[in-house]
């Protein structure tokens, strides 16, 4: 996929709406569906689609993003343990999901991927108060 199709590069996903921080050569967004709440990821600013490709010192400021956004979620979800995906297949361009798995998580030992569920999207003003819990934690 070149970067012309991708949608991540032309501003189309994920939802300008949903950003919660600029972190080094990424950004953060709250994940559209909240079901697990906290669900957020986290989307490299150039297009990229293998971890490999990036030299050893953008690679490693990636990895300490994902750490530090991985923390403030475990702090404001109260997360026993965190869950990162780093797949690509439906959209080629580095992107990480990191899920916070809480003491009442429905399928603790499952992937998230594997409930079925209705999304759950949140109304504006609680997308809102997700989002400055995570920016809060994440200064």
């Amino acid at each position: 996929m070149s970067q012309a199709e991708c949608r991540a590069c032309r501003g189309d996903w994920p939802p300008a709406a949903a950003f919660i921080a600029a972190c080094g050569s990424a950004k953060a967004y709250l994940h559209d569906d909240q079901f697990f709440p906290g669900w957020t990821v986290l989307v490299l600013d150039r297009h990229v689609t293998e971890l490999y490709e990036l030299d050893g010192g953008e690679r490693g400021a990636l990895m300490e993003a994902v750490s530090d956004v991985a923390r403030a979620l475990a702090s404001v979800y109260g997360a026993v343990k965190m869950n990162y995906e780093l797949l690509g297949n439906q959209l080629p361009h580095i992107h990480w999901h990191l899920i916070p798995r809480t003491a009442d998580d429905p399928i603790p030992r499952a992937p998230v991927w594997t409930l079925p569920h209705e999304p759950r999207a949140l109304a504006p003003g609680e997308q809102r108060t997700r989002i400055e819990a995570i920016r809060a934690q994440l200064r």
